[in-house]
């Protein structure tokens, strides 16, 4: 650890800090439907697209409508990337003549990136044509993104209405959103990125002849605009099989720290549009506040982690003070890897700049705790607001316990409808990740994929299913994805998205058609220090009950292990 390491730490999250309130006001005014400066632009563009499709952005929907709308979207966007990955082999744009997509994986790719995993059981320059890159799955990062900071909108409309049947339109949330956020942003940070020198390109592969005369081939394609999107809308997938590791992708310390802050911006941001469309930009600020202690936490934990040299390599004459090293790249560095995989972990993003198998075990544990408490620190954009909307209400909930009052959140009460559905929310997750890890490291076909065994293989199998479930993405690279896997981690991609989607849209609608209740002196502040604590304890209380067990059969018994000099 160094002072240094420390300071670039300290200067994100005042980046961060700085960035929550403009975006937070800017992601308001998109949402109302108010003029900006995108919408002078590109206005027309949105207006035609309403006429197409025969959407009036101005009637609203239900909660049931507005839930039904996304997932029909979902279906289709899942039946267009399949046929497209099915049949890339026929279609245009496919300079390096990459066949058709196998059956199970289209599977898995489809339903990864129409639920903002981006889970990748390939390697993305051997298996995609440029066509399958941008039509297929750079598209799906714009509305998987939109569509999850809409549902976000239409939780935070639930709160704020009183005595509605409605929560918005989500087409025009969609709309909207991609149009005038996402768009305009990912072309400025895709000029940006070719600037600095990610390709740009339609073009195939390039031959080259290394320095010993060796054969070279070197793939380009459009990254920049696949680059944008996926550190922006929090996606993930990257172009290159090696991801944010690769030059191309992510060439220098500059790139690295722009794409950490584009992964927390919008989420960041939808804490202070929380706060403006609830009345008390305080509320917003304390849940930034909670979510920061969180991830300064879990930072702090893993550079300390990964600033310590493994004892195997100490034993060899390792010089201690260069820390671990293996499986991260020079140009980041220590704590600009481990940095990097606290962010991609805490938001739902999934890209790496280092491969997350190779840190040492606390090391690894902290991306995987990030994961298991649902992605809330930040998290993807609009699931890690919504998603600690839910542990907001168990906190008011076990508030109101202790003090024998019926809990209240932002002037509303809850009550046995919404308890229900924040728990088949909030338990779906832990059900998906540990039940089919505990499928997968007894049947031959789990087994069979990962590259260990004993804690470490453990860990792998738990890790995959936690990062699907969450909707993250990233892995630890020894796992080999066979059907077996494509199919399992599938399903819980579906569960981890829809599976809490629906829940909070059910409780936004029933919020919505409640009265607010009055502010007294028994009403408990959730714009405070105490609710902070208590939301910050529940969280960890929550996950540490219901996720230690496993942890201590991976990461924890492989620590002791290390300690003590077994390795295998």
């Amino acid at each position: 650890m160094s002072v240094t390491g420390w300071t670039t730490i300290l200067v994100f999250f005042l980046t961060i800090v700085v960035l929550a309130r403009p975006v937070g006001g800017m992601l308001t005014r998109v949402l109302a439907g108010e003029h900006t400066l995108p919408s002078h632009i590109l206005g027309p563009l949105e207006r035609a697209f309403y006429r197409l499709s025969g959407v009036n952005p101005d009637e609203e929907q239900s909660w049931s409508q507005y839930a039904l709308a996304v997932l029909a979207f979902k279906l289709v966007c899942f039946v267009a990337v399949y046929l497209i990955l099915r049949l890339q082999a026929h279609l245009p744009l496919n300079p390096a003549g990459q066949a058709a997509v196998a059956p199970d994986l289209a599977y898995n790719t489809a339903i990864s990136f129409l639920t903002n995993t981006n889970w990748q059981s390939y390697a993305g320059e051997t298996t995609m044509s440029h066509l399958s890159q941008m039509l297929a799955l750079t598209a799906q990062n714009f509305v998987s993104a939109a569509a999850g900071i809409a549902v976000a909108a239409a939780v935070i409309r639930g709160f704020t209405r009183r005595e509605a049947g409605t929560i918005g339109n989500f087409w025009a949330d969609l709309t909207r959103l991609t149009l005038y956020v996402l768009l305009p942003a990912c072309v400025v940070l895709a000029l940006f990125f070719v600037w600095q020198g990610v390709p740009q390109s339609l073009s195939g592969v390039v031959d080259a002849t290394t320095l010993e005369g060796a054969h070279q081939t070197i793939a380009l394609g459009p990254v920049a605009s696949q680059e944008a999107i996926k550190m922006l809308g929090t996606n993930g997938g990257g172009f290159f099989n090696t991801n944010s590791a690769h030059p191309f992708e992510n060439p220098d310390a500059l790139t690295n720290f722009v794409q950490m802050v584009c992964i927390f911006a919008l989420g960041a941001g939808l804490t202070n549009m929380f706060g403006r469309m609830v009345g008390n930009e305080q509320q917003g600020w304390t849940i930034f506040a909670a979510m920061s202690v969180l991830f300064m936490v879990g930072a702090g934990i893993l550079y300390w982690s990964e600033s310590h040299a493994n004892p195997a390599f100490a034993a060899l004459g390792i010089d201690p003070i260069q820390g671990n090293m293996e499986g991260k790249e020079v140009r980041f560095g220590i704590v600009g890897s481990a940095l990097f995989a606290a962010v991609t972990t805490d938001a739902s993003c999934g890209a790496v700049n280092a491969m997350h198998e190779s840190f040492l075990p606390l090391g690894g544990m902290v991306p995987l705790v990030n994961m298991m408490l649902g992605e809330i620190i930040f998290g993807g954009v609009g699931s890690g607001l919504y998603g600690f909307i839910l542990f907001a209400i168990i906190a008011v909930f076990m508030a109101g316990l202790m003090v024998g009052r019926t809990p209240e959140y932002l002037g509303k009460k809850i009550e046995a409808r919404e308890l229900k559905m924040t728990m088949l929310a909030v338990l779906c997750l832990p059900l998906v990740m540990l039940g089919f890890t505990a499928l997968a490291v007894v049947v031959g076909p789990g087994t069979s994929a990962l590259s260990a065994a004993g804690p470490h293989g453990f860990s792998e199998a738990l890790y995959a299913y936690t990062s699907a479930a969450a909707n993250n993405g990233s892995a630890f690279s020894g796992l080999t994805a066979n059907p077996f896997w494509n199919v399992t981690l599938g399903i819980g991609m579906m569960i981890g998205r829809f599976f809490v989607i629906v829940p909070v849209l059910a409780i936004a609608g029933a919020m919505a058609v409640k009265k607010n209740v009055p502010t007294t002196s028994g009403t408990f502040p959730t714009d405070s220090g105490l609710f902070i604590g208590l939301v910050t304890g529940v969280i960890l209380i929550v996950g540490g009950l219901t996720f230690l067990p496993a942890l201590a059969l991976g990461p924890i018994v492989e620590h002791l292990s290390m300690l003590r000099g077994i390795f295998s």
